[in-house]
């Protein structure tokens, strides 16, 4: 979503007051009008921003100027308080949502001030939730901080902040779901160890995470490890078996598909030799 497309010119004046820093006329303009903290803007375009109240869009996600504002946490605090006040019916689906879009936000983290956000929400009452959704993004930071704060510790979320000590108990409790999330979990991030640790626990080596776990759900781990550039986590899965011609849901790309790809996205050299390996392995693995 762009500001250009919100329709309401009350609504976008918060919105641009919020991204300004202008804290003084955020407050004048909830105050005058607290339906802009109650009501969800009428944006019924597809997607995870669709209707959004105000207080989400604390996080620019999605991105829409690069940037937050340096009092971007007085702001949150501010809306916080104000949807607690207004519209309390709401409060708890406002604050948990919010938490989810700054976990997982590259703006938040770049910005510096997405543990700050995080703490805050969680301190009004916002759930943490498992770190599924903020290791999916690469916000390992931002996962430990919603286990420290008391969200579940998953063996995904284990292995991606490498708790030894909580990978080995978590693994004897672990379901084939379970361990079926923490092997695409571990691919993303190239960890060839854990590959075939979580491997040898027994896993459908081809499966697609389930959607409800947080985690990315369109494509396989051989797709995944071909992401991380980890050639050595390719060729654990293609040894244990791994299937060279799955179809990610979302691209409708093969694992060879998404090491052509990466190459013509990757404007680093040391990068694109990672990836341009992983494409000559694969394809001599396809010629068998």
């Amino acid at each position: 979503m762009k500001n250009a497309d919100i329709k309401d010119p009350l609504f976008l004046a918060a919105v641009d007051a919020i991204d300004s820093g202008n804290l003084p006329a955020l407050k004048t303009l909830t105050g005058k009008y607290p339906r802009l903290v109650i009501e969800r803007l009428d944006h019924p375009e597809p997607g995870y921003f669709k209707s959004p109240y105000l207080l989400w869009f604390i996080a620019d996600n999605p991105i829409r100027h690069q940037k937050l504002p340096p009092n971007i946490t007085d702001i949150t605090q501010f809306l916080v308080g104000s949807v607690q006040q207004e519209s309390p019916d709401t409060f708890q689906e406002q604050v948990d949502y919010t938490l989810g879009l700054v976990v997982t936000g590259r703006i938040p983290r770049e910005c510096g001030v997405q543990i700050a956000l995080i703490d805050l929400l969680i301190d009004a009452g916002a759930r943490p939730g498992n770190g599924h959704s903020a290791i999916a993004h690469g916000n390992l930071a931002a996962a430990q901080r919603l286990v420290e704060r008391g969200g579940p510790l998953t063996l995904a979320t284990a292995i991606c902040l490498g708790r030894t000590n909580d990978i080995l108990s978590l693994a004897k409790e672990s379901t084939i779901a379970d361990r079926e999330t923490a092997l695409v979990a571990a691919a993303f991030y190239g960890k060839a160890e854990m590959l075939t640790f979580i491997i040898e626990l027994g896993v459908n080596i081809n499966a697609y995470p389930d959607a409800a776990d947080g985690f990315h759900s369109h494509a396989t781990a051989l797709h995944q490890a071909v992401f991380s550039g980890s050639l050595e986590s390719v060729k654990v899965l293609v040894a244990a078996g791994a299937n060279l011609a799955a179809i990610d849901l979302v691209y409708k790309g093969t694992p060879l598909d998404w090491a052509q790809y990466m190459q013509t996205e990757i404007s680093d050299v040391a990068a694109g030799k990672k990836y341009a390996a992983i494409e000559s392995f694969l394809r001599s693995k396809n010629q068998l």
